[in-house]
């Protein structure tokens, strides 16, 4: 029996991409392929009665370094199997001393009469850091049978391709946070392309319909459905807010960020007059936002009033916080007033 070896060497590469599928950002750097023809497959199986041969091909280089491949015909002796059931197995070992691991990894293919590869005979092996004497392969590559029975089995000689490639991590690069927010701050305070105007008790406030319509979907209904108010730089009115409510309500559609205008003195009043306006405007970030200040914040002077808004604007999280606050449940605090409801 012949093990012959054929080199088919590429070009060096540098290509980025993903071979082992984990998430690491890898680059191939080398690849070449090489043939393996098997001449005399009866006589490779003519062994001793429960030896396993293996066979090593002719050594090729690959990525500056020299590798060979191990032929087993009755396949990996980890994997006893019943001779109908057995399969031939295929690996690729480093010859190299080496003082750094060499990530790589090969791809073995079953080649037909036009030496093409065969699909449904090619498997790759997993990505493997090698170093001295280390070996990965394809333990199940081809059962024997289906070998036998097949066209790529001619005059006791078939052929396999290996693909190797070298693989080395991409280096890392840093990437900035997103700060698109920031951008949206500035164009709001540089009022650059406004196309709407809001008066609020007074005071002019100009912002932008596009951005408005995709942060809330009542402002959408507003300013581009069958309600929307005004033209094009028509001045809306809204008497039911105040003026440093609504300009920080602004600023949280534009940056998607707490409010940083708000003095931390003046926290708990704004947040209350903030979460009705989330309510009003289904901003339902900031709401959330407006509960959990007012969660921490929350005191014996300020917990009734507290308690109030959340059941106005239906802030069941909010509300649960105030009962605890006060030392009973929710529960606890309706039942005496639905049986009073009852017996009314």
């Amino acid at each position: 029996m012949e093990i012959v070896t054929r080199h088919y060497p590429t070009a060096v590469v540098s290509d980025t991409g993903d071979p082992t599928r984990s998430g690491i950002s890898t680059i191939v750097v080398a690849r070449s392929y090489h043939v393996i023809k098997i001449d005399g497959y009866s006589r490779s199986l003519n062994t001793t009665q429960g030896y396993r041969p293996s066979f090593h091909s002719d050594p090729f280089r690959a990525g500056g370094h020299t590798w060979h491949v191990i032929y087993e015909p009755m396949g990996s002796p980890c994997h006893p199997e019943n001779t109908e059931d057995m399969y031939i197995s295929v690996s690729l070992a480093l010859d190299d001393a080496v003082d750094e691991a060499v990530m790589a990894m090969g791809t073995f293919s079953l080649l037909d009469q036009d030496m093409k590869p065969v699909h449904a005979y090619t498997s790759t092996t997993i990505t493997n850091n090698f170093g001295v004497s280390s070996v990965v392969g394809v333990e199940r590559f081809i059962k024997r049978q289906d070998l036998e029975q097949s066209e790529y089995l001619k005059d006791d000689c078939f052929a396999i391709r290996v693909y190797v490639r070298i693989i080395r991590e991409a280096p890392s690069m840093a990437v900035p946070p997103p700060d698109i927010h920031r951008h949206l701050g500035d164009l709001l305070s540089s009022k650059e392309g406004t196309d709407v105007e809001f008066r609020v008790r007074g005071e002019m406030f100009a912002a932008h319909r596009l951005v408005l319509g995709a942060r809330s979907p009542v402002f959408r209904a507003e300013l581009f459905g069958p309600m929307k108010e005004g033209t094009a730089m028509d001045v809306i009115e809204i008497d039911d807010m105040e003026a440093q409510v609504f300009g920080a309500l602004l600023t949280f559609m534009y940056m998607d960020a707490w409010p940083p205008e708000i003095k931390q003195e003046d926290e708990c009043i704004m947040a209350q007059h903030l979460l009705a306006a989330a309510d009003r405007y289904a901003l339902q970030r900031l709401k959330l936002m407006c509960e959990e200040k007012l969660r921490e914040q929350m005191d014996t002077s300020s917990v009734a009033s507290i308690l109030a808004l959340a059941e106005q604007h239906q802030s069941p999280r909010l509300k649960e916080a105030c009962f605890k606050f006060l030392g009973f449940s929710s529960v606890a605090f309706l039942r005496p007033l639905k049986q009073k409801s009852l017996s009314t």
